[in-house]
């Protein structure tokens, strides 16, 4: 065991990211991040996973660009991306993602390059499919043009559809599309382009998976519809000729991934979900496709399956999903029930199923950074040597339920710091998760509880109404009423746990990040029970955030058109006045979800209305925060300010931000 570190080392620690099992079930590879000598960036590389306690994980690739992206191809080479230097060509250009092969024994080879990068890989038999950006125009030209954009320091995207922006990047000019190859022994052969127009249709987020005899992709695909809509469905492009057959489709649902093929070809796996409207909530089914036929069927439903892998069989899935705040993984048969196979409290992730019938995959939890583990067929889990080392962590994890007001149970995870007793109460943090369709049920590189347990708080991580897991009526209670059920269900759970003797009901404050700094900036507003709040990429005018996010058709179908009732009711800014509590606002500059409009309206709102108040602002960061050095500078700020406010020290700027 490795103690817990503080802030500092904690970022420098490796993190497993993915896990890829061969195909004969031979060997396992991951892709572990860790801090680059500069101490200011991330590198990754390609490791080495014994399949059995014994031994040490081993390490592949190494390079200062990192390698990414792992798919063993069916003769048990390695496929990865990386923007590592060819040393075989003299002048290799911009250096932008490749495609690598690394054969069982040898040095990497790079054998597909595309101006604009290659993005993630799917094989089947001596095919490869490969995503990249791509100019519009004649792909022979494309470098060429690239260079003459950037030489004229023109930078304009003219767009003609929605959407635009994607969480933390511009859409366009580039598009997706598919390449497909032959495989040989040191590279690809006939490569062609499966795509040529695809009109947006390839979207950042697209799921895809290849047919075992290479013929087919089947993939995520979508559709512009009038007024700024959008759908997804399901599509099968053949490889010889590019030619699309439509499997899935529906006016009222989106077909999502993950996109998996079963071994025999015969099925496709895929979530099929179902728009929200205003009344109605969205519904998520995983769904199994007859690839012949294109008869779909829900073989899960009202589920949120976050994993999903084939059976070598075929006859079964294996699902990993969120359920009563853990993540387990369920037996899902074609012709049956499905059936919990892990019993504990992890969360699993990275599923893949060995021809011996176990599941090798990513074991996380709240309080177990991931780790690869065998799970047998019998649902005995069994620890990896792992590139990371097990951490001794600074207090204890407990379960905690309350009653919310209309009789629903509310469960959530309390970490206590070590030596709280009742002698020597901590101070109490509230931490509300994002989403608003998520759940506490894993460890977070990024949110970490355990960092502030080891500087002596409790804390809360709850899943109040719009949490998953817990089936569709806790997602139907908080549907259009983010605010007020939400609010109710969190102050039911603080008022269980401030029972306990070993916190301290006095020193409290509340937190969150997305759809948790939206309650943040709501418990503000209506309560003043909490010493400090801190808001970090938080919506505070709903009506300002549902125009300007990136993804503004998807809230329009749950809040209406901007105007209307649903905006102003549930908008925290309406309660600006009531707002005495100090808060810490929190944004970056690339978040494009929720954009930096809302962080600088809420800082104003509260300077020019007296409340004391503080702005921390990352010009180059997105969503949530992800540079060594500025996840050091947030943690270092959101300590320093509940310091000052709830254990009433003098405020003291954080060594950090000089």
């Amino acid at each position: 065991m490795t103690d817990f570190p503080d802030i500092r080392e904690y970022v420098a620690l490796p993190r497993v990211q993915s896990l890829r099992l061969s195909p004969d079930g031979t060997r396992l590879v991951s892709v572990v991040q860790s801090l680059l000598p500069d101490g200011a960036s991330y590198g990754t590389a390609l490791w080495e996973i014994p399949l059995d306690g014994g031994g040490e994980p081993r390490r592949l690739t190494r390079s200062s660009k990192g390698e990414a992206g792992a798919e063993f191809a069916p003769d048990g080479s390695l496929l990865f991306v990386s923007r590592r230097p060819d040393e075989t060509v003299k002048d290799s250009g911009e250096e932008v993602p490749a495609l690598w092969l690394l054969p069982e024994r040898g040095e990497p080879v790079r054998i597909a390059r595309r101006p604009g990068g290659v993005g993630a890989v799917r094989t089947a038999r001596d095919t490869v499919v490969y995503a990249a950006q791509v100019l519009p125009g004649d792909l022979a030209t494309e470098e060429e043009r690239r260079k003459g954009r950037k030489e004229a320091g023109v930078s304009a995207i003219l767009h003609e559809g929605y959407p635009v922006r994607y969480w933390d990047h511009d859409l366009g000019p580039a598009g997706t599309r598919f390449f497909a190859a032959r495989q040989v022994r040191d590279g690809l052969e006939d490569e062609r382009d499966l795509t040529p127009d695809t009109d947006g249709a390839l979207s950042d987020h697209l799921s895809f998976d290849v047919t075992p005899d290479g013929s087919a992709v089947v993939t995520t695909w979508r559709v512009r519809l009038p007024n700024g809509e959008v759908r997804e469905e399901l599509v099968a492009l053949d490889v010889a000729d590019g030619s699309r057959r439509t499997l899935g489709s529906s006016d009222a649902h989106d077909f999502g991934g993950p996109v998996v093929v079963s071994p025999d070809g015969r099925h496709v796996a895929c979530t099929r979900e179902r728009h929200g409207t205003e009344e109605v909530p969205v519904e998520v089914d995983l769904w199994v496709v007859d690839l012949e036929t294109g008869e779909g069927r829900a073989v899960m439903e009202r589920v949120f399956p976050a994993f999903v892998a084939w059976a070598p069989s075929s006859r079964e899935l294996f699902v990993a999903a969120d359920h009563q705040g853990r993540r387990p993984i369920f037996r899902v048969p074609l012709d049956g029930p499905a059936a919990r196979l892990t019993g504990d409290d992890g969360a699993y992730a990275e599923l893949c199923p060995a021809p011996d019938g176990s599941v090798y995959a990513l074991r996380g939890a709240v309080d177990a950074a991931p780790a690869p583990v065998r799970v047998a067929p019998d649902g005995a889990v069994t620890p990896l040597p792992s590139p990371t080392p097990p951490l001794d962590l600074p207090g204890t994890l407990t379960e905690v339920t309350a009653t919310a007001d209309d009789g629903t149970e509310i469960r959530g995870w309390l970490v206590l710091p070590a030596g709280a007793s009742a002698e020597s109460p901590a101070p109490f943090l509230l931490w509300v998760h994002g989403g608003p369709l998520s759940s506490w049920n894993d460890w977070s590189w990024r949110w970490n509880p355990w960092i502030m347990a080891r500087h002596g708080y409790a804390v809360l991580l709850p899943d109040p109404c719009l949490s998953t897991g817990y089936g569709q009526e806790m997602i139907d209670r908080g549907w259009g009423e983010w605010g007020p059920v939400t609010h109710a269900d969190l102050m039911a759970i603080t008022d269980a746990c401030l029972k306990r003797p070993e916190i301290d009901e006095q020193r409290v404050a509340a937190m969150g990040g997305s759809f948790g700094g939206y309650m943040a900036n709501w418990i503000a507003g209506h309560t003043d029970r909490f010493r400090a709040i801190v808001t970090h990429a938080s919506l505070w005018n709903l009506d300002q955030f549902a125009g300007t996010t990136d993804g503004a058709n998807y809230w329009q179908r749950e809040f209406g058109v901007l105007g209307s009732e649903r905006y102003a009711r549930l908008s925290p800014h309406r309660s600006l006045e009531e707002i005495r509590t100090p808060m810490l606002v929190i944004h970056g500059d690339r978040d494009y979800r929720v954009p930096i409009g809302e962080a600088l309206r809420l800082w104003w709102d509260l300077q020019r209305s007296g409340v004391e108040s503080k702005f921390l602002y990352f010009p180059d960061e997105n969503h949530w925060v992800l540079k060594p050095g500025n996840a050091v500078a947030w943690y270092e700020t959101v300590l320093a300010f509940l310091a000052q406010h709830v254990l009433k020290e003098e405020w003291v700027r954080p060594p950090s931000l000089g």
